[in-house]
């Protein structure tokens, strides 16, 4: 079970690196269904793969002039700040057992399993639809305050589900600032980066962390990231976004079924 947990660390990395995304969402899983992780401490791992993974890939792409630091650092200002405060102030506090409805209790493990698997499914469905350009008109009138509003709602599915969220702030920045998808997909990797590594610090000090399985998962998404960019010269990825949309839609419906009738 160890080598297939590790392949798909490596599909993480490439993932990023071959369409921009989708693959952070897969991280959570693999860490609570194949490593037997507890979902809150594989939220809190899944924050310092997928960020180390990105900040690789923001790098590759500023290389290339694809990133605005500007943007990236307006949009960080909420969402790093909401992450922050959800890792550090509010996962601590909330109690393991969150209500019972006669025997059947929800715990605060499945309630993040079963609310990862939703946002796999708004993912799923935004991979398999497609986007479209938008032409670069430059930032809407009141693109600074939408985008300090969206950071927080980011900032907060992080921080709670430690999940990437690219697929929800790529749309932010084409709609918002009217960025190219290209530049908005290398953006996207550094808001990611920021948030998860500023997330993770928020777990220290609460959760005891085992830095060589981390460090070895973490190698092996950003070599996967590595191989991902170079199958994107020779590979479409439009049609493996969509087959890929498939799979993470099979397995959030996996999820939600395990989580509510067989836990």
């Amino acid at each position: 079970m160890e080598v297939t947990g590790y392949f798909l660390a490596a599909l993480v990395g490439i993932s990023l690196g071959l369409i921009g995304g989708g693959g952070s969402i897969l991280m959570v899983p693999i860490l609570v269904y194949i490593f037997a992780l507890d979902p809150v401490m594989a939220t809190s791992y899944s924050l310092f793969v997928v960020g180390s993974t990105s900040l690789v890939g923001a790098f590759n792409n500023y290389r290339k002039g694809l990133v605005s630091i500007k943007t990236a650092l307006l949009f960080g200002l909420s969402s790093i700040t909401t992450v922050f405060i959800t890792r550090k102030l509010i996962m601590p506090v909330i109690p393991d057992l969150l209500f019972s409805i006669g025997s059947f209790q929800v715990k605060k493990s499945m309630a993040i399993m079963v609310l990862f698997a939703v946002l796999m499914l708004m993912a799923s469905m935004a991979m398999i639809k497609g986007r479209k350009e938008i032409a670069n008109t430059g930032p809407s009138s009141t693109g600074t305050f939408k985008l300090l509003l969206y950071g927080i709602l980011v900032g907060f599915a992080t921080g709670f589900l430690g999940a990437g969220g690219g697929f929800l702030i790529i749309p932010a920045l084409v709609l918002i600032f009217k960025m190219s998808m290209k530049k908005a997909v290398g953006t996207s990797l550094l808001i990611i980066s920021l948030n998860s590594l500023i997330g993770f610090t928020g777990d220290l000090g609460h959760i005891a962390i085992d830095w060589k399985f981390l460090g070895l998962i973490t190698a092996i998404a950003v070599a996967g990231i590595f191989i991902g960019g170079a199958m994107a010269k020779k590979i479409a990825g439009e049609k493996l976004k969509k087959g890929f949309g498939w799979f993470v839609l099979v397995m959030g419906i996996y999820i939600i079924i395990k989580e509510l009738f067989f836990n």
